[in-house]
Parts: structure tokens; sequence; C-alpha cells
């Protein structure tokens, strides 16, 4: 079975735990407690493969604060980063977590395969009060490698569904991608041990 680690971040308010509720349970919950941090598992089958989906989602930062995502650097396979299409702060926000966990990786934190990541604009039911355009979001998330999605959390179950498959698809992608370089680099140093020690053989 497949572990599949999934963090889900974003300001305060932006629905994220509305988002990860509505997709376990496919209610809709508007409030919760922005103190807690919580881990949810799922077992789903994708693909014909049995996978043990863990989400984490952190307790809400203020907008405004600073901000490390070392721990969850690590630990997560995909993120999925949430602002509200009618509060602009909250996209700032968004900007800021993407070019996080986009940068340069360091010597500690080093990824065979580059992060998946999936920019959520929630929601979509306030489009009347709109204030960041769907093209801005489109624009950041194709600047920086991530899928684009806007929806409602209160409004688009299946919507919402199918955001967390197209993510968990993208980090199964991911897997299948590491395995193959794993096994081009074993391959590699096989041959090279073979060749020096091959021709060592022969010249005894």
């Amino acid at each position: 079975m497949n572990d599949v680690k999934l963090t889900v971040l974003g300001g305060e308010g932006t629905g994220k735990s509305a988002l990860i509720v509505r997709f376990l349970t496919k209610r809709f919950i508007g409030e919760y407690a922005s103190n807690f941090e919580s881990i949810y598992n799922k077992h789903l089958c994708l693909e014909g493969k049995q996978l043990n989906l863990e989400i984490y989602d952190p307790c809400s930062q203020p907008q405004k604060a600073k901000f490390s995502l070392t721990s969850e650097l690590h630990w997560a396979d995909g993120f999925v980063i949430v602002y509200d299409i009618s509060d602009r702060s909250s996209f700032a926000f968004a900007k800021a977590l993407i070019y996080r966990i986009r940068e340069p990786q360091t010597s500690h934190c080093k990824r065979a395969v580059e992060s998946a990541v999936h920019l959520v604009g929630n929601k979509q039911d306030l489009c009347h009060v709109r204030e960041v355009a769907w093209e801005e979001g489109h624009k950041l998330a194709l600047d920086n490698r991530c899928q684009f999605c806007e929806l409602s959390a209160a409004e688009q179950s299946l919507e919402v569904e199918m955001m967390f498959i197209r993510i968990i698809k993208d980090i199964l992608t991911n897997f299948k991608l590491k395995e193959k370089r794993r096994y081009s680099g074993s391959k590699s140093m096989a041959k090279l041990i073979n060749n020096v020690f091959g021709k060592r053989r022969k010249s005894v």
C-alpha cells in the first residue's frame, strides 16, 4: 500500500479545512477553530492501487506573519495552497507560500522530483465580491509549475473531490518518476563498477 502525504496550506478564513472535510465526508461545515492542527487519514483505491492518504491541516497562520515550512517540506509529497477569491490578502499569502515551496532546494531538503502543488481559489460562490481575477490565479500557477482551479467548498462537492484526486494522481506520477530515476542511477552505478573491476580482472 502506497502512503501519500498531502499538506493543505492557506491563510485564516480561506476555507482550507472546509475543503478537506468536504472531500472526506462530502459535507460542508462553514466554521472551524483555526488554532488546532489535524491529520486526517483515508484509504482509497486509485489507478488500481490501494492508497493510505494522510492530509495535514496545520493551524492557520496570520497572513502577515513570518512562516517556516521546513517540517512540511520534509513531510509532504504534495501541497494544496488555498486562497479566498474575495480576499486579495489571502492571494498574496498563497503566493508567498508557493514561492517558499518552489525556492531552490537546500541540501537538507533536497528532493529527486519537485513536489506536486495545486493552487485553489476557493469561495467561487462569492464571485460577486471577487477581488482576485481567475487570470491572476492561473498565471501564478503557470509561472510556478502548479495546477490551478477555482471552486466552492460550500457548493461544489464533485469539483472538490476531482481537485484532490488530480493532485493525488500527480503525486503518484512523481513516485513513478522517482523510482525510474532511482533504477536508472543504480543501473549506471552497476555499469561503472563492472567497468572498473572488469578491467582490473583482465589486467591480473
